[in-house]
């Protein structure tokens, strides 16, 4: 896999898995408990998430800036590995109020902001080198799919440590009560079918007739979001192994000065990024935009999230624009334009650990048959990915892998047999699981992407980078497209709360008619997975190959910003769940992603131009 690579990318692929195991640990569950710990609607905690996620990229722009302005990527990056473990070990004490936990995410964000970047910054350096520069594409793909190795197993982790505490206390999992059991706190569950249900389901977790549902809510909510922050503590401690990972190799990362090798003459004369930095006037008039800006969408659109959001995006361009040379200004009009597309994209791509996990969580069967079973238990789907890797290592060229293919094939499918006999008929799953199948598919789907991508090379037919960014917007309104077609019909969550006859607001849980087969999502997260291979390693293959040399952290920064923006308007999602029929919401976003494939193959020629 790493044939034909330097060194430092096995150390950077190393450092990144570790740290995005922890991340995606906590991203698994972090709407789910603060909604479970604080009981807030699905508007607020999707507000809550939006801006963390906002954060967590924004904030890469100022750790590209430092970077930049002091040439100490690698010291950064070891700067930020430290500062998000103290973030997670703030989330990861149980019993803290909003305040603190909103304190320990803005302090991972923080962290991330000078980690995140700038790793990507230093993987592209190393291709600066003609020696690796037709490699830069797979690299940054080899790169990708270290994040998701351990994104895959964090969803376990995080399930299997909130079940091991609610176990340890006597208690079951069931994803609809912490819901319920603060609706009930709120006097929304009083009578009728709804209290029925929730004392059936009570009794069911307990293991016996509970006599106190309001002693039974209290408890079943400190012990449901403890577990969470347990599992928050892994995240702490895989943050540990990428500190002493990237400690002890990262002499293999280049520094700056030795990796720009072929920098013309002109761009050495330039002034650095530090001297552009101190251009009062530039950045003060920047700043002046962005106000205004802000303010223009917040009166618009009554919304000053979005204003924000904006605002901040349209300052950084004037900035970057005011400060880059005339022989810069093509490359950043482009990469502007790109991050343009950029934004929409993880508006809707994102929307998997939002509006996804609530159709997850609250349109998804609870239990499933004992092959489904397959895909929601980690031993057995380990067990059934090496019985599907044999398989594809039987039709290789030699005789003796044919052979390893054909025994890993009879051994591991006769293990996934022997698991799958010993399941129920009825199989409990719980919805941060789906999670999982992302990475998973983006592990499993980058080397035949890759393949595909070398294969067409070799008969001069590959699309440009710019063209696989155009083709992954296409595809990714294919994939809501699907989550579309399973929610016709289905009612929807405006439809479950009620205003009776007192003036009282009601709750009512989701009927058991309105739940679908887990496939419909995990369809859909294969295919926005092979659009996200299309695009999110391809552009940051783009911004590397296209961002002048002494903008590399903050070009990085830049997308990481336009991906912050994205992020924040992850809000249109949550906003609109309580509001909207399902289809409509998903239709939201195959219009965003359409529209955006529309503008990027308009200025394909523009993007195909700089890229050479």
């Amino acid at each position: 896999m790493f044939k034909n690579h330097p060194k430092g990318l096995f150390v950077a692929f190393f450092s990144n898995m570790g740290e995005r195991f922890g991340f995606y640990t906590m991203m698994a569950i972090l709407v789910l408990f603060l909604q479970a710990k604080f009981g807030l609607s699905e508007e607020v905690a999707g507000d809550y998430y939006s801006w963390f996620y906002f954060g967590i990229y924004a904030l890469a722009l100022l750790g590209g800036i430092i970077a930049d302005a002091t040439n100490k990527y690698k010291l950064v990056i070891l700067a930020g590995i430290i500062i998000m473990f103290s973030g997670y070990a703030i989330i990861a004490i149980p019993g803290m109020t909003l305040t603190i936990t909103l304190i320990g995410l803005f302090t991972i964000a923080f962290g991330n902001g000078m980690f995140k970047g700038n790793l990507q910054a230093v993987v592209g350096q190393m291709y600066d080198d003609p020696k690796y520069s037709k490699v830069r594409d797979s690299a940054y793909m080899i790169f990708y799919m270290g994040i998701n190795v351990g994104a895959f197993f964090a969803p376990f982790v995080a399930t299997g440590i909130r079940n091991w505490w609610l176990k340890a206390n006597g208690l079951l999992h069931d994803g609809s009560l912490p819901g319920m059991c603060h609706a009930f706190k709120r006097g929304e569950i009083t009578d009728g079918a709804s209290l029925d249900n929730f004392q059936q389901l009570a009794d069911k977790v307990s293991g016996k007739t509970v006599s106190n549902l309001g002693v039974f809510a209290d408890n079943y909510i400190n012990i449901f979001s403890t577990g969470y922050n347990y599992a928050f503590g892994i995240a702490a401690g895989a943050m540990i192994i990428s500190l002493l990972v990237y400690i002890i190799f990262n002499k293999y990362l280049p520094s700056k000065e030795r990796s720009v090798v072929n920098i013309s003459k002109t761009e050495t004369e330039n002034k650095p990024v530090a001297k552009s930095v101190g251009n009062i006037g530039s950045f003060l008039l920047s700043i002046g935009l962005m106000a205004t800006t802000s303010l223009i969408f917040h009166f618009l659109l009554n919304n000053y999230k979005l204003g924000l959001a904006v605002g901040l995006f349209v300052g950084f361009v004037s900035w970057i624009l005011q400060i880059s040379t005339k022989e810069e200004r093509p490359r950043v009009n482009s990469l502007i334009l790109v991050f343009i597309v950029v934004i929409f994209f993880w508006m809707s791509f994102h929307q998997n650990g939002l509006t996804q996990t609530f159709f997850a969580r609250d349109y998804t069967v609870k239990a499933v048959d004992s092959f489904t079973n397959i895909f929601f238990n980690l031993n057995s789907i380990l067990v059934f990915i090496g019985t599907i890797s044999g398989f594809f290592v039987m039709f290789r060229k030699k005789v003796v892998e044919k052979i390893i293919g054909l025994v890993m094939f009879l051994v591991f499918g006769s293990i996934t047999y022997y698991l799958v006999s010993g399941y129920s008929v009825s199989n409990p799953i719980a919805p941060e699981i789906f999670q999982s199948f992302n990475p998973l598919f983006i592990v499993a789907l980058t080397f035949p992407v890759m393949g595909v991508f070398t294969w067409l090379r070799s008969k001069n037919m590959e699309p440009s980078t710019p063209k696989k960014i155009g083709f992954g917007m296409i595809i990714a309104a294919i994939g809501f497209i699907v989550v579309l077609i399973a929610s016709l019909n289905l009612i929807s969550p405006h439809e479950l709360q009620f205003v009776d006859a007192a003036g009282n607001i009601k709750y009512n849980p989701v009927p058991d008619s309105s739940r679908v087969m887990p496939y419909w999502l995990m369809s859909s997260y294969l295919i926005l997975t092979i659009a996200e291979l299309f695009l999110s390693p391809m552009g940051l293959s783009f911004v590397s190959k296209v961002a002048p040399p002494r903008f590399q952290g903050l070009m990085q920064g830049g997308w990481l910003l336009a991906t912050a923006v994205g992020n924040k308007l992850l809000f249109v999602g949550s906003f609109f769940w309580g509001k909207l029929e399902l289809w409509q919401l998903w239709l939201i976003f195959i219009v965003c992603c359409a529209l955006s494939a529309t503008f990027i193959f308009s200025i394909m020629k523009r993007l195909e131009r700089v890229a050479n």
